[in-house]
Parts: C-alpha cells; sequence; structure tokens
C-alpha cells in the first residue's frame, strides 16, 4: 500500500472522527427520569436589555404525568414560567405560577410567542454562540441542570432544531 493510500485513509478517518464529534456536540439534550430536554435555548439581547426568553421541549416518555413547576438561572436576577397568548386582538403575557404540565406519552413546547421562561432582571446581556446555565424543576423528576444556548437577536426556532 502507498503511503498516498495510507494518508488518504487517515484523512478520510479524521473526518469521520471529526464529523461524529461534531453530531455530539450540536445534540443538546438533558435527561431527567423519564423527561427528554431537547435543546434549550435563548436569543441574545442587545446591552441594556433587563428580559430574556427560554425555549425549549420536553418530551414525557414514561406514563406518568409530570409538571415544570420552577426554572432559574444564575445570570437573571428572577426567573418565571409565562404564557403568550391573543386576548382580544391583543398580545398578553402572564406568569404561570402552577407551572406547565407534560403529559404521559406527550410533550411541552416552549417557543416565540406562546408558553417560554422568562428571564427578569438580567445581569448581563446574552452573547450569541455562548451556553448559559439554568435549572429546570419538575414536580417528579426533580431539578435538571441544562444549559441554555443563546442564538442569533432574530432566532425563531433554536439553532440546531430549526432545520428539523
Amino acid at each position: 500500500m502507498s503511503i498516498f493510500h495510507l494518508t488518504r485513509r487517515t484523512i478520510i478517518a479524521a473526518a469521520i472522527a471529526t464529523a461524529a464529534l461534531a453530531g455530539a456536540a450540536v445534540a443538546h439534550d438533558f435527561k431527567a427520569g423519564s423527561l427528554q430536554i431537547d435543546h434549550p435555548w435563548s436569543r441574545a439581547t442587545p446591552g441594556g436589555a433587563t428580559v430574556a426568553g427560554g425555549y425549549l421541549v420536553v418530551k414525557n416518555t414514561g406514563t406518568a404525568p409530570d409538571r415544570l413547576v420552577a426554572a432559574t438561572a444564575p445570570f437573571a436576577g428572577r426567573v418565571e414560567i409565562h404564557e403568550m397568548s391573543m386576548k382580544d386582538g391583543v398580545m398578553v403575557m402572564r406568569p404561570l405560577p402552577d407551572g406547565l404540565a407534560i403529559p404521559a406519552g406527550g410533550s411541552l413546547e416552549l417557543k416565540p410567542g406562546g408558553y417560554h421562561i422568562m428571564f427578569l432582571d438580567l445581569k448581563a446581556p446574552l452573547k450569541e454562540g455562548t451556553l448559559v446555565d439554568g435549572t429546570l424543576t419538575f414536580e417528579k423528576a426533580g431539578t435538571v441542570p441544562v444549559q441554555f444556548k443563546v442564538e442569533g437577536m432574530g432566532a425563531q426556532g433554536g439553532g440546531a432544531h430549526s432545520s428539523h
């Protein structure tokens, strides 16, 4: 076998390994019992912004319902679970102190314009391309550390998942 063939094989093997590692890096999911938390994300914020939203999907593969009851984030003074809805032609946002149900065998989607996590009293702007720490607390599954990927200011669907 010639050096050319060995070098070519080495390059191909390195490319395959790099692609596999990149796929693992893009996978941005967390697990808590029967709950799968898919790609938590937020939008970058301009300097001086005091609020941001957090978005994700929670899939419940179990046979019992659960409930998202709280969230925390060290980069925010307060964190609340919110709902946005239309009322008399006006978009209204309100906190949901009892959290959100995740049905058995179902899922819960937090997205712009709907259910979301509200980060209030931001301590610093959220910068695109960074990961910021947070926790989600579920009634049955308990508290789960997660990282929110900060997408661009105009992001609509959470980066890696928007192409699905």
